[in-house]
């Protein structure tokens, strides 16, 4: 599929689904990995990643779709457009887009970073994991506000 194809297909699923004209540009863009399509609020262009066309093929890329056209359509009536507005919550529904799309199979999952210090009070002795070191005399326990001491554990000792 080209990017012709992309724009005649963008702009049926507009008229079918919201009733309303897409009158911008929709392209593919191959650097998309781990989303499946963007919304451009200055220049109102969507960009489809081919990779989950390719991978889950037209049906959840019309999801996709939707859920781009959910924003398109929103920030144009001066609604509210994004993830966490209720309009948008509403008319995803409404529509039947996704929420999120699917990871692609064979992509490297983020791991988290072990903890890799333990600030300990003085005082009570209540323990605190971090991941990243941090200046011990810039902070107070939450507990009793005792002064804290950092320690630096041993690869044993990290946790996840």
């Amino acid at each position: 599929m080209n990017d012709e194809t992309l724009q005649a297909w963008v702009e049926k699923i507009s008229w079918e689904s919201f009733g309303l004209p897409f009158r911008h540009k929709a392209v593919f863009n191959g650097r998309l990995r781990t989303t499946g399509g963007r919304y451009f609020t200055k220049t109102h262009h969507i960009e489809i990643s081919p990779h989950q066309l390719a991978a889950f093929g037209p049906e959840e890329t019309e999801k996709i779709i939707k859920h781009e056209l959910c924003h398109y359509h929103l920030h144009l009536a001066n609604k509210g457009y994004r993830h966490r507005d209720a309009d948008f919550k509403a008319l995803l529904a409404q529509v039947g887009g996704t929420r999120y799309c699917r990871s692609l199979p064979g992509s490297r999952q983020r791991k988290s970073m072990p903890y890799r210090y333990k600030l300990a009070c003085v005082d009570c002795g209540t323990e605190y994991l971090r991941k990243r070191r941090i200046d011990p005399s810039r902070y107070v326990c939450g507990r009793c506000r005792g002064k804290l001491k950092i320690f630096t554990l041993s690869a044993s000792d990290k946790v996840t």
